[in-house]
């Protein structure tokens, strides 16, 4: 009875090790896994997706001028569009995972940034009227704040405060969840926005506007500034992909990349007309490192390890 008892134990752990060799695969590999990159455009009006290598291909194309990018949870991408200019026309548009096109919403001015919160509310930007749009997952319409001088981009940090950038004013808003304003920074000439996971801002500026006088500028949550790029063209659209590396749009046609100490490199040129705003593949709200799902590998192989050495001892 007693050996019995004892190789019921050792075939349980063996069974149990398993399932939690399967999980810590499972765990990082959604933790690592691959994001491609999709890229608005205002002057084709154009989608396009690229593989982390950096292979190009049309998303979906006969748009306005496509701005603001953003997905939802369930890996749905919407995009901002401002119907050729024609203020009063402006239309968000959503795309399933295949590419299958459908309306979110209609007869908005002028459309131009996106971003999703956590409860998978959509906020956008109105650069013809100075307005902060709030949908409902289900499309339902509200205005979150108005009488802005000339709204561009948007993010949200990984407390649901949203950040919101207005060229007209040079300065970049943060609103609580309930709606309270407050100055970030000022002083400005911010397009667009994007949080790290270290909870840091980062904002593309357009500085004097001529041409090699833009940078990307980096806020601590605090709000202390420092340059983390410069000498850019027109730097437009921000994201950050799941290793950290920042992705910028540049309207001369550029998309660069820079590794989380600065580092620059073109990741396409050439192959984009005026590329705007950029978003990636899966992503989510910016959480403090290191990620969640990190974490659970770390302690499911502590775990594993654990489990291995009791039966070692049954």
């Amino acid at each position: 009875m007693k050996t019995k008892f004892k190789s019921t134990i050792r075939s349980t752990c063996h069974s149990f090790s398993g399932a939690v060799c399967v999980g810590v695969v499972i765990l990082i590999a959604a933790s690592t896994q691959a994001q491609n990159l999709f890229v608005s455009t205002a002057g084709s009006g154009t989608i396009y997706e690229f593989t982390p290598g950096g292979v190009q291909s049309t998303f979906a194309s006969g748009l306005g001028y496509a701005y603001g990018l953003a997905f939802n949870s369930a890996g749905d991408l919407f995009e901002a569009d401002a119907d050729s200019g024609h203020f009063g026309n402006g239309t968000i548009y959503e795309f399933t995972p295949g590419g299958v096109q459908s309306t979110f919403a209609s007869g908005l001015n002028y459309p131009y940034g996106l971003a999703f919160n956590s409860a998978g509310d959509l906020f956008e930007t109105d650069l013809g009227n100075g307005t902060i749009y709030e949908f409902t997952p289900g499309g339902v319409q509200s205005t979150f704040a108005s009488g802005f001088a000339a709204l561009r981009g948007l993010a949200v940090n990984s407390a649901g405060d949203l950040f919101v950038a207005d060229y007209g004013s040079g300065t970049i808003y943060e609103f609580t969840p309930g709606g309270a304003k407050s100055t970030f920074a000022s002083g400005l000439a911010p397009i667009g926005l994007a949080f790290n996971s270290a909870g840091d801002l980062f904002e593309t500026d357009w500085g004097s506007g001529n041409p090699g006088s833009g940078n990307i500028y980096e806020f601590t949550p605090s709000g202390a500034k420092s340059t983390f790029a410069s000498g850019l063209t027109g730097p437009v659209g921000l994201a950050f992909n799941s290793a950290g590396d920042l992705f910028e749009a540049d309207v001369i046609g550029t998309i660069n990349e820079f590794t989380p100490g600065g580092v620059q490199s073109t990741f396409a040129s050439g192959s984009v007309s005026t590329p705007f705003f950029l978003a990636f593949q899966g992503e989510t709200l910016p959480v403090p490192e290191p990620s969640a799902l990190g974490l659970l590998a770390v302690g499911a192989i502590a775990l594993l390890v654990r489990y291995h050495g009791r039966c070692a001892y049954r």
